[in-house]
């Protein structure tokens, strides 16, 4: 029996595959080969997650491949109609990104409550400026999307004394559902989005939505670039409606130097890193490995994506996977 043909959508650094051999046949390509190379292949690592290329090669002639795995916990950058309607099974990278993630979060909390970055623009100026911080203990937090990364930083903001209030497509148990939002971002210290791209929540956090927040608050997204309309998130950053945003991921990546977003006041922009740790490839190399191995042996896959709804759907019943996704 011929082996199984592992064909990698590649970026530097390629992953590490050598687990594999003698049991796969591992082919790379980039982009523009991506489509001549998809019949031949019965698996295939988007290793290149930034890539538009399975989106758009996928719709052509010839077989496709039974399983498409990600190296990123979105999947928006791969979905097309035709592989929605495919047979074809998605699985994603969760288990991955949720506590670097989280890290992440709880020091953007951390450092907008205490001011961090005025220190640093005061040290740079050889400038002694007495201030107050913020309490972190005590302070309300929102987190759209109740799905793993959302839970996760619903945690570790309670370990620090934060009152939170996770909202999901459908209200369950503890997690509030989308029609309470509104009411609950109205009274949010911080607003955080940890939301998937889908049809539902594109454009959600808008100028109607920041004229909800209290002049106080702070918004931070490390879900998707394209949940916020840019221009309506500037405008209320000038306008003071809000006190300080952070966004790690954007509409367009990687953000144009020319961009208004690099000076806006109070708003601090990161390179999409929120999940990046030192050896972070090199896990999610291992974890398709482990993947790989219990697809080969005919055993049941984890992180499978519903591709209707565009996120791992829950398995516990406790929270709605990667999202809120207002319906």
């Amino acid at each position: 029996m011929p082996e199984p043909v592992v064909l990698v959508l590649d970026a530097d650094p390629s992953p590490r595959l050598g687990r594999l051999t003698g049991r796969a046949r591992v082919l790379r390509t980039g982009p523009a080969g991506l489509g001549d190379r998809l019949p031949e292949a019965d698996v295939l690592l988007v290793w290149d997650f930034t890539s538009d290329a399975v989106r758009e090669a996928w719709p052509g002639p010839g077989a496709r491949p039974g399983w498409v795995h990600t190296a990123s916990a979105g999947v928006d950058r791969l979905l097309c109609p035709e592989l929605v309607a495919s047979d074809t099974v998605v699985t994603n990278a969760r288990g991955i990104f949720e506590r670097p993630i989280a890290e992440y979060v709880a020091g953007l909390v951390l450092a907008f409550a205490k001011d961090l970055p005025t220190t640093l623009a005061l040290q740079r100026e050889r400038r002694w400026h007495h201030r107050e911080g913020q309490q972190v203990a005590g302070s309300r937090a929102v987190v759209v999307g109740a799905g793993p990364i959302g839970r996760e930083i619903t945690r570790l903001l309670h370990g620090l004394g934060v009152q939170v209030a996770l909202v999901g497509r459908t209200a369950r148990r503890t997690i509030h559902g989308i029609e309470d939002l509104g009411p609950l971002a109205a009274r949010a210290d911080w607003v955080i989005s940890a939301v998937p791209l889908t049809p539902s929540t594109y454009g959600m956090f808008d100028t109607r939505f920041f004229g909800l927040l209290q002049p106080s608050a702070r918004f931070i997204n490390v879900g998707r670039g394209a949940s916020v309309v840019e221009a309506d998130l500037v405008s209320a950053l000038e306008r003071r409606w809000l006190a300080g945003a952070a966004l790690d991921v954007f509409d367009a990546e990687p953000l144009d130097e020319d961009s208004p977003l690099w000076d806006v006041p109070g708003l601090l922009v990161s390179p999409h890193l929120s999940g990046d740790t030192v050896g972070w490839r090199d896990r999610l190399g291992e974890q398709f490995v482990t993947m790989y191995e219990l697809w080969a042996d005919g055993g049941p896959l984890p992180n499978v994506v519903d591709k209707q709804r565009g996120y791992v759907p829950s398995t516990d019943n406790s929270a709605e996977e990667e999202g809120a996704s207002p319906e």
